[in-house]
């Protein structure tokens, strides 16, 4: 990245030039660099960080204000807001396969929520995934992993959709579009505090 005093002739240019470079701003400053395309966008890694990038990013206004106020000093430190602050954050821990963290630093001491007995119900190319929540404890979402193949272990790269808990209201995720055929998934919930559980266990549905 090469930051710039007057890109393209202008003071405010941003987007591609030509399929080759980008230019935009970057805490107000403005630069160009070279564009880069993910060779794969729909790898499991990308789709995983898509997913919690999503969930956090939905329930920053959610986060208590005592715990928005733990995200300053990091946010100081790397000259960003709180919201950036807690969202590099947590994308660095997924990175690392930690759960994220409502507060800085993540304690990982809280009690993630109990969860009775999951369905998986297929449908036309999607999976409807209920998740009833028996005890809330200290939960603050479910991790979905989908494999295609049956006894998989939950990695970085399975992640295919993240749910917010609350109370005990039952969790559902979506997940489409699919092929037809048989897929298998397995569940894992984390705390406010960045607690990763354990795995939930396999459920499979066959798409038509």
């Amino acid at each position: 990245m090469v930051k710039v005093l007057g890109p393209a002739m202008s003071l405010e240019a941003s987007g591609s030039l030509g399929g080759i470079m980008t230019f935009s701003r970057w805490k107000g400053r403005p630069y160009v660099r070279s564009l880069v395309r993910p060779s794969n966008p729909k790898s499991g890694g990308q789709v995983g960080c898509r997913s919690l990038f999503k969930f956090l990013s939905q329930n920053w206004s959610g986060v208590s204000a005592p715990n928005q106020a733990t995200w300053e000093t990091r946010a100081d430190q790397k000259v960003v807001s709180t919201f950036n602050a807690y969202m590099g954050y947590n994308q660095a821990r997924w990175r690392d396969f930690l759960a994220p963290s409502a507060a800085d630093p993540a304690a990982a001491l809280l009690t993630p929520a109990a969860v009775g007995v999951i369905s998986a119900i297929p449908g036309v190319r999607s999976v409807q995934l209920n998740i009833p929540i028996t005890t809330a404890n200290d939960g603050w979402g479910i991790l979905v992993f989908r494999s295609p193949t049956g006894t998989f272990n939950t990695t970085f790269d399975n992640l295919i959709g993240v749910g917010l808990i609350v109370g005990t209201a039952d969790v559902v995720v979506i997940d489409t579009p699919l092929d037809p055929g048989t897929y298998y998934y397995d569940f894992r919930e984390f705390t406010r505090d960045g607690q990763l559980g354990a795995e939930e266990g396999e459920e499979t549905a066959t798409v038509t």
